[in-house]
């Protein structure tokens, strides 16, 4: 079972709470790093900081959109985080793309399927070696241009 750091902005309280609920129910270790501060950033850095250096397994982070916690997510180094809206690519992200952090809007998605792509993405796995390796490792050496 995964371990998972989550946070949002303040737009994002209550849906944050339920999807801790939800884990906790489903035997998660669950983390919650906060939602009181308007700049989503300052959150979504403290989330992907954690999973990036493996305190936690995956991570989580909601806002009104999910764009401004995913893009700042991504300036993490080891973080990869995927905006998700749709079980197939919830599922993708990690298939393929070995993303680590999910993120949610939470104006644009409705609670049950949040819900619904927040267990699947936590329930997917990558499997390194496969058809989808020689992308990631691309994506990955992005950080490090030098290599």
């Amino acid at each position: 079972m995964h371990t998972v750091a989550i946070g949002c902005d303040p737009n994002a309280m209550e849906i944050k709470f339920k999807i801790i609920n939800l884990l906790k129910e489903r035997g998660y270790s669950v983390q919650d790093f906060g939602s009181d501060d308007p700049i989503y950033a300052n959150v979504a850095c403290k989330v992907a900081t954690a999973v990036a250096d493996g305190t936690y397994d995956r991570g989580i982070l909601i806002c009104g959109t999910g764009i401004g916690v995913s893009m700042a997510a991504n300036k993490v180094k080891g973080a990869y985080a995927a905006l998700i809206s749709d079980v197939y690519s919830a599922e993708r992200a990690r298939k393929s793309n070995d993303a680590n952090i999910a993120c949610f809007g939470a104006f644009t998605i409705g609670e049950k399927l949040m819900e619904a792509l927040v267990l699947t993405f936590l329930e997917s796995e990558y499997i390194p070696g496969g058809p989808s390796q020689p992308k990631v490792d691309k994506v990955k050496s992005l950080e490090n241009p030098m290599l």
